[in-house]
């Protein structure tokens, strides 16, 4: 109660699919009898071949959310998200469905969300990853973070109130030629 004052209660399914998918089912319930508000965010690692090789589809032409830059807000200008330097961002309401293509490895996983309306991109880079005690100097290369989120609009519930999200994340054994595995 002292880190957080409400009364409510969480719930994590975890399903693993006969194809291998694994999908996350969130449930927070308001126990208590005042609203309260909540940010989430899955923390997803993804283990790729480079960091520099990779590419993320289906976040173009969003807003986001720069945490490199005290949260200004920018549009994204690029068909793919690429990595040369450190990246924080939220991408703010986005599609449901967003994929890590990973060409060198011969793969790619695909992400579908609800209730997550957000997107969190996230890897610290050489500098940042020198810094992280459980993080090898060298981790930053071969790992992204692609999180459902909600963190734009924290998520109200009023008491007696439920809330559910869905993570679902596929590994597909092929680069995307076209995104038609993204619908």
């Amino acid at each position: 109660m002292k880190i957080w004052p409400h009364r409510f209660e969480i719930r994590l399914r975890v399903c693993l699919g006969s194809e291998g998918n694994l999908i996350l089912i969130p449930r927070v319930r308001n126990l208590d009898t005042k609203p309260f508000s909540f940010s989430f965010a899955f923390h997803t690692y993804f283990a790729i071949s480079d960091i520099n090789e990779i590419r993320i589809e289906g976040l173009e032409t969003l807003y986001y959310l720069d945490n490199l830059k005290e949260r200004e807000c920018f549009t994204e200008q690029y068909t793919a998200i690429t990595f040369e330097s450190e990246v924080d961002r939220i991408y703010v309401r986005a599609e449901n469905v967003v994929a890590i293509l990973d060409h060198e490895r011969k793969k790619s996983f695909i992400i579908r969300r609800e209730g997550l309306p957000d997107v969190v991109v996230w890897n610290p880079w050489a500098t940042k990853a020198k810094a992280i005690a459980d993080f090898g100097d060298d981790e930053y290369k071969r790992m992204v973070c692609v999180d459902g989120a909600a963190v734009e609009r924290p998520i109200t519930l009023k008491p007696c109130q439920e809330w559910t999200g869905r993570l679902e994340l596929t590994r597909v054994n092929s680069c995307l030629d076209d995104l038609s595995l993204l619908r």
